[in-house]
């Protein structure tokens, strides 16, 4: 079933799920040949189909043509192997804000032939450990500027051999820069198989507990040449610009993999707060937008403001619900629809969403071609039309846990089930209705309220706690904790901040709570199990 492997160390082979555990996979359409490598395919493929001198990336005050793109890759891929000794199927862990020296490492890790796995800056030394550990990761590339948490991570790692800093800004001072600087700019690449992993990304489950989705060369192919050729018909004058990090594979298909593979050009932000983003778009006339729809509403009072986003042509709305006024409002100012999709890491992007000439308010459109959408009920068959249900899918990607036991709940009879609850109506259209989990989802991040949990739990303040998601005008949701404090502690907004900055010390701060509520008791069951429905209804 599997084609042939370059891999030396073959720890993501040896650890895909067992076959019977496996989606069906629809591959029609998407043939690649046995041999295939992300990272060519992306930059030298490019150079030789003539772009070589049009803009691949922008940011940091520059821009690099797919040639100067070509070239800096192939001299880190150089480094990697002469100096830092990576094997074909290491995995090297790269953390980064959204910079053009972030994909060029990314490019480079998938030249030599190793597995990336692309973490966020806000990630914690914990949080670092526990991935490092999952994946068994031999080495990390880090933007010299977030090098503290991994330092803390690496100190006590069994696995991590080596740790090597790269300037993410435009000056190319730091280790991984310097190895480079005098390496030659042809690199032959790892001719590795299509079905040999390139990229784990990660997703926490409700547990909080890292869960690694394992995705091979073709399938970073497949989204390119599936949902960004049918649904968004990239161009190579686009201009890519979005606010989702390039660790998420929603940021790196939508700011990478996607303008990369057609000729076009990204536009990278560190900080893609919704100001920022505005006064890109304008200033390089960006085409195609990701974000989620938080940053959409600010757009549009931009734009009674004076903003000039008339350039887009695609506005993506992925990460939490698309509220219909809003959708009514960008159409009413634009003229131009704004394309609701949902994708899931263990899907690597997009595979429901709205298209330019066949899109409705408050509906998540149908299957992007090659996937197929049901909606089912506890026992796996399909609920009447217009019932809510659990959304199942399967198509030419899907899911494949990095050695989990969660590998089962997540696929059945083939089918890749979701998490997510939907509505399919009379005409095949699917709405979404809510999660199925306890997953908080606050302006495009998904947020576990256990990990979040186990954070308070850790103050000597707190006795016990639950968290939950509360509906947010702003963010669709933000983490609300149900606190109850030790003895003697006393509640006020004081020992809330003081909870609030040690969640944000602790992990990642975009999960700390928004919201405290100090309360004598939790509801619970008579087995002791806190209820906390009864706290989302209250």
């Amino acid at each position: 079933m599997l084609g042939p492997s370059a891999h030396n160390d073959t720890f993501t082979r040896d650890n895909l799920p067992p076959l019977d555990q496996w989606p069906d996979f629809l591959l029609e359409g998407f043939d690649y040949p046995d041999h295939v490598n992300i990272g060519v395919e992306l930059t030298d493929a490019m150079v030789a189909r003539g772009f070589g001198d049009r803009t691949a990336l922008i940011g940091n005050g520059r821009r690099r043509t797919y040639k100067e793109l070509s070239d800096w890759t192939n001299r880190l891929a150089h480094a990697l192997v002469d100096d830092l000794k990576v094997k074909p199927g290491n995995r090297v862990l790269i953390r980064s804000a959204n910079n053009p020296a972030m994909v060029a490492a990314w490019l480079a890790v998938t030249k030599v032939g190793a597995v990336a796995v692309n973490t966020m800056p806000m990630l914690r030394a914990g949080e670092l450990s526990k991935i490092v550990d999952k994946a068994e990761i031999t080495h990390a590339l880090c933007d010299t500027r977030l090098m503290d948490e991994m330092a803390i991570c690496a100190k006590t790692s069994a696995f991590l051999k080596a740790v090597v800093g790269f300037d993410g800004t435009s000056n190319h001072d730091a280790e991984l820069d310097r190895l480079a600087l005098e390496k030659p700019v042809q690199y032959d690449a790892v001719r590795t198989g299509r079905d040999d992993v390139a990229l784990l990304g990660f997703t926490s489950g409700t547990t909080g507990a890292p869960k690694a989705t394992m995705h091979f060369h073709r399938d970073i192919l497949i989204i390119a040449d599936g949902y960004a050729r049918e649904v968004l018909d990239v161009q190579p004058e686009d201009v890519f610009v979005g606010s989702p990090p390039l660790a998420f594979t929603f940021g790196l298909g939508g700011l990478a993999v996607f303008p990369l593979r057609f000729g076009a050009a990204a536009a990278l932000l560190e900080n893609a707060s919704p100001p920022n983003m505005i006064e890109i778009i304008q200033k390089f006339r960006a085409t195609v937008c990701f974000t989620a729809p938080t940053a959409y509403r600010v757009m549009l009072q931009a734009m009674d403001e004076g903003a000039d986003l008339s350039s887009l042509r695609a506005a993506v709305s992925a990460g939490e619900t698309l509220p219909a006024p809003v959708y009514d409002e960008w159409i009413a100012k634009t003229g131009k629809p704004m394309l609701d999709g949902i994708g899931a890491t263990e899907m690597l992007h997009i595979f429901i969403t709205n298209r330019f000439d066949d899109h409705r308010p408050a509906c998540t459109g149908r299957p992007v071609s090659g996937y197929e959408a049901r909606v089912i009920g506890e026992d796996g068959a399909e609920v009447p039309r217009g019932q809510v249900g659990r959304l199942a899918v399967r198509g030419p990607t899907g899911c494949r846990y990095l050695a989990d036991d969660r590998q089962a709940g997540y696929v059945m009879d083939g089918w890749n089930v979701t998490g997510d609850a939907f509505v399919m109506d009379e005409d095949g259209y699917l709405h979404f209705a809510a999660r199925n989990d306890d997953m908080i989802l606050s302006s495009g991040y998904n947020i576990a309220g256990p990990e979040v949990e186990a954070a308070l739990l850790a103050h000597a303040d707190v006795a016990e706690c639950a968290v939950v998601g509360l509906a947010d005008e702003a963010r669709g949701q933000i983490v609300q904790a149900h606190v109850v404090l030790r003895e003697g502690v006393t509640a006020g907004d004081d020992t809330a901040k003081r909870l609030q900055d040690h969640v944000k010390a602790t992990i990642a701060p975009y999960k700390y709570p928004r919201s405290v509520v100090f309360c004598d008791t939790l509801p619970k069951t008579e087995s002791g199990k806190i209820q906390r429905f009864r706290l989302k209804e209250e």
